[in-house]
This record gives C-alpha cells, sequence and structure tokens, in this order.
C-alpha cells in the first residue's frame, strides 16, 4: 500500500521507537499514547482490516501471543497477590473499521497499560 504509514513503519521509511520485531510482526510505541504503555502490533504484511486478514490463524494467533509478552516486558501484565487475586493488567484492543473506530487501515493490535484513560483516568 503506497500511502500506508504502518507500511512505511515496517519498511523502516518511517522511523517509530520499536520493541519487537520478527519476520512477521512488529511492534513499537504508539506517538499518541492513550495510557503509560500504549503499543501497536502489525503484520508486516498489509491487511487493511482484521476481516481481511481472516485467512491468516496463524499470523493473528501470532500478533495475540505477543501481547502479554510485552505487556510483561513493560510491566503492565497480570499479577496475583497472596491470596490468588489478580492486580495490574492491559488491554487489548482492535478497531476494525469506520464504525469499529479504526484510524489506520493496516491491521493493528493495541496493547495498552497503566493507567486507565478509558475510565477517564490519567
Amino acid at each position: 500500500m503506497e500511502n500506508c504509514i504502518f507500511c512505511k513503519i515496517a519498511e523502516k521509511k518511517i522511523p517509530s521507537t520499536t520493541v519487537y520485531e520478527d519476520e512477521d510482526l512488529l511492534a513499537f510505541k504508539d506517538i499518541n499514547p492513550a495510557a503509560p504503555v500504549h503499543l501497536l502490533v502489525i503484520p508486516k504484511k498489509h491487511f487493511a482490516t482484521l476481516q481481511d486478514a481472516a485467512g491468516e490463524p496463524a499470523l493473528l494467533g501470532k500478533m495475540l501471543a505477543l501481547a502479554p509478552r510485552l505487556a510483561e516486558e513493560f510491566g503492565c501484565a497480570v499479577s496475583y497477590d497472596a491470596d490468588g487475586a489478580p492486580a495490574a493488567g492491559f488491554k487489548t484492543v482492535i478497531n476494525s473499521g469506520p464504525d469499529g473506530g479504526q484510524e489506520v487501515y493496516h491491521l493493528h493490535l493495541h496493547v495498552v497499560g497503566g493507567a486507565h484513560p478509558w475510565r477517564g483516568e490519567r
């Protein structure tokens, strides 16, 4: 996709703060974070929406499996207290299409942790 900003980031034509990269995926810090931890995981291959990638279950699974690993690295993974009650945690979001709030038409998974901006906290 000629004008896709995420394709350009994956191709290293636009700089990003990369936090993970392999042959299929790139993860980087969001330039307009909604929380202390706000990372984006993208496939290097262009898929406009989640629906367009529905035939790629291994890739989608790889994206989702990367989220808790990144959350652990950035200090927002789920932890458990002495009684086994969960604490901390993170949110994953994939926006699809205009009614789904998608702004960049290259499939991307948000990994968001820390303060809860979706609850009005910062």
